[in-house]
């Protein structure tokens, strides 16, 4: 068996292995570091997800020098989002001079893979990484062995001061390096894509979200010219007819300038499916982690991909790592690395948490019209039932405080792209959009139905109504903090 030693094995490379090779190869050390970057196939990945970088991961792309990598692959820009829903839409811009890129996942990871290859000190190298390699007294993490892809089979060991594993959603090593702090992630269903060609989005170089009565949302971004993802949110358990359902449920409530290009995509071409997954961020280093090994991006954290967060997450992330780590001269020296990963896990925490957070607030919204809703709120260990009806209003409030435009607009927005890190800035607005969901309640119309007849009139409630509706109020405001409490504590908590 041979072996090689490095000062960082990343096992990896995608979005968060490929830039944090990059960023590690130019930091101001007086010697360079000797890294290698292992990936299983080196081939352009084909995935569904993973193709929507935020303003704020732009951003990041920049800081880290690698913004070239938007450049030859077809990239789309994006000023922002539309959501439709029974009809109507609304505008929700980035800031002004802010934008974010939409494009082919593969391109653009392939890119990151050559501007790594091309940094000094990097070796990226196709092999099967098979397990960690541990010191049988210490437990230590020293390495890994894996199967280089040109070789004749056999195996090799790659030693390391430092073992970054960034292996994606599926990681094979995140409860070997986790322990006991390793968490399930817990999966709320799934996307379901397919590409579009040639189609016009309501508001073009927008992600538009359409809300689907009885369903999770759609979304639509255009990822080059001529193409457009569509992303269909299924719940568990799927379908088993996926097309069939496809089309008969989701379709007819989507513009109608979008039914034919969906059912010619359907026809041409397979659906694809990715588990939309949560998975809150567990403080690394110290006892809390094996001792010589990291975890980075999707095999650490992950979040809902409806608000597209996941790669401006993953390269903020490697922006404060690079730069927490440039400081240690020795990286074999754990307690000095553990000291460097409790700042760093805190100092993520504004940007990181404001949207992981507001990922899954949002979908929990935006899907409310499906089955019921089941929150576990993990300060008490008690589960709570939230009824759809609920959830429904905090959803009809949301779309409405869009509406209004201006700081409503604007305050979401930056907090969702990633311009804005600010937890206080969301809890602001999504108490906002809870208190404006009760106002609506009270003063706004809604269908009323009427005896003998298919159609209902539309009316605002009556005084004689208020005292019904000022239970289902408190009820709508314990069904907010029930979203958003038990979010929040999965970030702030210590283990």
């Amino acid at each position: 068996m041979w072996s090689k030693s490095y000062d960082v094995v990343i096992v990896g490379a995608g979005v968060a292995g490929s830039a944090l090779a990059h960023a590690l190869s130019s930091s101001s050390r007086p010697t360079p570091l000797r890294i290698a970057l292992l990936e299983r196939s080196l081939a352009e990945p084909d995935r569904i997800v993973g193709e929507l970088l935020q303003p704020g991961g732009v951003a990041a792309l920049r800081e880290l020098g690698m913004e070239s990598c938007l450049e030859g692959i077809d990239a789309v820009p994006v000023h922002g989002y539309c959501v439709v829903n029974a009809g109507e839409t609304v505008h929700i811009p980035y800031p002004d001079k802010h934008e974010g890129r939409s494009f082919h996942h593969g391109r653009f990871i392939t890119r990151l893979r050559e501007k790594a290859r091309a940094a000094p000190g990097v070796e990226v190298i196709e092999a099967t990484v098979n397990e960690l390699v541990e010191c049988p007294f210490t437990g230590r993490v020293l390495g890994v062995e894996a199967t280089p892809k040109d070789g004749d089979g056999a195996k090799e060991t790659f030693y390391a001061d430092l073992v970054v594993v960034a292996d994606g959603c599926f990681s094979n090593f995140r409860s070997t390096v986790m322990g006991k702090a390793g968490l399930k992630s817990d999966v709320k269903g799934h996307f379901v894509g397919a590409v579009l060609e040639d189609v016009t989005l309501p508001i073009p170089q927008h992600g538009t979200v359409a809300l689907i009565k009885g369903h999770g949302p759609v979304l639509l971004y255009q990822i080059a010219e001529h193409d457009t993802r569509i992303l269909i949110d299924i719940k568990n358990p799927l379908p088993s007819d996926l097309k069939k359902h496809i089309l008969s449920n989701i379709v007819p409530q989507l513009p109608a300038a979008l039914h034919v290009p969906i059912e010619t995509a359907l026809t041409k071409d397979r659906l694809r499916r990715m588990p939309n997954s949560f998975l809150p961020p567990v403080e690394q280093g110290g006892r809390h982690t094996k001792e010589g090994a990291v975890l980075l991006g999707d095999a650490w954290n992950m979040r809902h991909p409806l608000t597209g967060g996941g790669m401006t997450v993953a390269l903020h992330d490697v922006v404060l790592l690079a730069r927490a780590l440039e400081g240690l001269h020795d990286l074999a020296d754990w307690r000095a690395v553990s000291t460097t990963l409790h700042r760093w896990h805190w100092s993520r925490k504004p940007l990181a948490s404001t949207i992981n957070v507001l990922s899954v607030a949002l979908y929990d919204l935006f899907g409310a019209d499906g089955a019921q809703a089941y929150y576990t709120c993990v300060i008490f260990r008690l589960t709570y039932v939230c009824a759809d009806e609920n959830l429904e209003v905090l959803r009809t409030g949301c779309f409405k405080y869009f509406e209004r435009g201006g700081e409503c607009v604007n305050g979401p927005v930056s907090l969702l792209s990633g311009i804005a890190a600010d937890p206080v800035l969301l809890f602001n607005h999504f108490f906002a959009v809870a208190f404006y969901s009760i106002w609506v309640l009270f003063t706004h119309s809604r269908a009323v139905p009427v005896p003998n007849s298919d159609k209902p009139v539309y009316a605002v409630p009556r005084i004689d109504e208020y005292p019904a509706l000022s239970i289902k109020a408190l009820r709508v405001f314990w069904t907010a903090c029930v979203v958003f409490g038990p979010l929040m504590w999965t970030e702030v908590k210590w283990w």
